[in-house]
């Protein structure tokens, strides 16, 4: 079983050339806080609540959405153990620094994040 902590973020996808569209509606008429940064593939991230929003442009040959949520686990190593036993595929992105991720799929194709933070209490 997967101890899940908590929702860290959702990323949700936008069209592509949209980044500034997407800045001006999430920053300015929703007024949430832009978290700056160079974000893995070119996202825009900004706080929503207690948890993060992030925008990524789609590309056209997706055949798979990227959207997903995004839960913290308490012991990484084992969510990726019991999800090997359950004979679920893992797959990796880019590296994001002070964090362990992985990602799978549901049978339907939902992408889930799980994240461990290295050296930060939550």
């Amino acid at each position: 079983m997967i101890d899940f902590k908590h929702l860290d973020h959702i990323l949700i996808t936008i069209p592509p050339g949209a980044i500034e569209a997407a800045r001006i509606f999430y920053g300015q008429v929703l007024v949430l806080k832009e978290i700056q940064g160079s974000h893995p593939k070119g996202a825009i991230w900004f706080e929503i609540g207690n948890i993060q929003l992030h925008l990524r442009e789609k590309t056209a040959h997706q055949t798979n959405s990227d959207r997903h949520p995004a839960f913290v686990v308490n012991d990484f190593a084992a969510a990726k153990k019991f999800l090997e036993q359950q004979q679920i595929s893992i797959s990796y992105s880019s590296e994001i620094e002070g964090r362990q991720r992985c990602f799978f799929r549901d049978p339907f194709g939902n992408r889930f994040e799980l994240i461990s933070y290295k050296n930060k209490a939550l």
